[in-house]
């Protein structure tokens, strides 16, 4: 399991999320600011940090920016914010990913296996694999049943942001953030025509999906057709 340092100022959030996350065996730090978080950082070295945006001393999106130049601990923000902009801005920050107050336990232990299965594959540099795809970041090639696929960069960098969340839906904000760097005003539009591109040179389309599954009005997930 991890060490996680939890930097939020909702005593009853904090203690749950140290009760809870210490129950599923990961070892739990918190802090209840901005300031004594960057701290724990500096000084305890956590292998993921739980951070809250709205912190009474400092905003929480400048804690990111200190986090980031210090290191690269993964960060998984909580947040009451739930409107597009500032989870645009959130991730163009810094963070690796998101959750919305309130939420469940499961939900934020989910999105820290997640997290932790992402950052573990970039530090091995291991490929990525769903089924017959195989995704190798470093050398940004990948192949499917043995053939390479000819892509070009927003495509390979849109279909290893989804494999490398493979089963689970992400919001097409959330791609544009990542993928495009785009903040407020992006048009989703952009991922659909990438979608539809990535889809042809995959052998599906959006009717007969293999890989690429729409969830109407919330994103798109990655699929293992041969589980």
């Amino acid at each position: 399991m991890s060490s996680i340092l939890v930097i939020e100022d909702d005593a009853s959030i904090r203690d749950a999320l140290e009760r809870g996350l210490a129950e599923h065996g990961h070892t739990v730090m918190t802090a209840a600011t901005g300031v004594a978080g960057l701290e724990a950082v500096l000084g305890e070295h956590p292998d993921l940090v739980l951070l809250d945006l709205g912190l009474p001393d400092v905003d929480g999106l400048t804690v990111i920016g200190m986090i980031r130049a210090a290191g690269s601990v993964p960060i998984i923000v909580t947040t009451a914010r739930d409107d597009d902009p500032t989870m645009v801005r959130t991730l163009d920050s810094g963070a690796d990913d998101y959750v919305v107050k309130p939420f469940r336990l499961d939900q934020v232990t989910a999105r820290i296996r997640a997290v932790m299965r992402r950052t573990t594959r970039a530090a091995s540099a291991e490929p990525v694999r769903v089924g017959e795809l195989v995704i190798h970041e470093p050398s940004r090639t990948a192949s499917l049943a043995g053939v390479e696929l000819v892509l070009a960069r927003r495509e390979f960098d849109l279909l290893l942001a989804l494999a490398t969340r493979a089963g689970e839906v992400v919001s097409k904000r959330t791609l544009l953030a990542e993928v495009w760097h785009q903040a407020d005003g992006g048009s989703e539009r952009t991922v659909d025509v990438h979608l539809s591109w990535l889809r042809r040179k995959l052998g599906e389309t959006a009717a007969a999906p293999r890989y690429l599954e729409s969830v109407r009005g919330v994103g798109v997930r990655m699929v293992d057709p041969t589980a």
